[in-house]
């Protein structure tokens, strides 16, 4: 069957330069983008549940942008007013230049790993080591973070300040594609939560991560597409292949 509508389940490309405006040019596809999973924060109550003071601590790791947004929101909620003397370590520079959104970007307040590793981090959190750190985390994580800080003796404190939740469909939303495309597996229980009853018939469906292919395939769906691959290291460079085989 040959592919003309597309679902791709994330928010659209903030950018007219996307690869996805490309592979839609070429081959005369519609692709909507429409995420199935969103994040939002904790409540006051559930953070306080936890027992964690904000102001206990000197320095926050983030591991994202999400980490970002849901500290300072928590933070506002709770009436809570950070000092300027708060450090802030980073896993990458574009997360570290993202609190600008919140507070005055210095230099001597604010350090970034280069490789998006927690390891690579690690340098200017030991030169930092009499900090007590806080870590923002979502409440699906691993304990890599944990076991690396314990492994070096810095007191840190993890908590739970955000949450990945369904996006629900509204009643008499289309749902009519010809193909849909995940990147995680929360993004495949929000579709099974949305349409209990769903057919895949000749809808093909393609995923990035190995993760979510096993979620595909554990939920008894078939996967039509997998990437990445060395032919195709990227979701956009999978589907080009894959629309110019199935339309040709």
């Amino acid at each position: 069957m040959k592919i003309n509508k597309i679902l791709v389940s994330q928010p659209k490309p903030a950018s007219e330069k996307s690869p996805y405006y490309d592979i839609a040019a070429k081959y005369g596809v519609k692709i909507d983008f429409r995420p199935f999973i969103k994040v939002e924060s904790v409540t006051p109550k559930e953070f306080r549940q936890q027992k964690v003071s904000i102001l206990d601590h000197t320095a926050v790791i983030f591991t994202s942008r999400h980490a970002i947004d849901h500290f300072f929101h928590l933070c506002t909620e709770l009436r809570v007013t950070i000092p300027e003397t708060m450090k802030y370590f980073c896993v990458t520079e574009t997360v570290a230049l993202y609190i600008q959104k919140y507070v005055q970007y210095r230099k001597r307040k604010i350090f970034f790993g280069n490789t998006g590793k927690v390891d690579d981090l690690m340098p200017a959190i030991l030169k930092h080591n009499t900090e007590r750190y806080l870590v923002p985390m979502s409440d699906v994580h691993n304990d890599e973070i944990k076991n690396l800080l314990d492994k070096h003796n810095v007191k840190h404190t993890e908590v739970v300040m955000y949450r990945t939740v369904s996006n629900d469909f509204a009643p008499g939303e289309e749902f009519d594609y010809d193909m849909l495309v995940f990147f995680s597996p929360s993004g495949i229980s929000s579709l099974i939560k949305n349409f209990p009853n769903f057919e895949q018939k000749d809808i093909a469906i393609g995923c990035f991560g190995s993760t979510t292919a096993k979620a595909v395939r554990d939920a008894g769906l078939r996967l039509d597409l997998e990437a990445p691959t060395v032919n195709a290291p990227s979701m956009t460079a999978a589907l080009d292949m894959f629309i110019k085989e199935r339309n040709k």
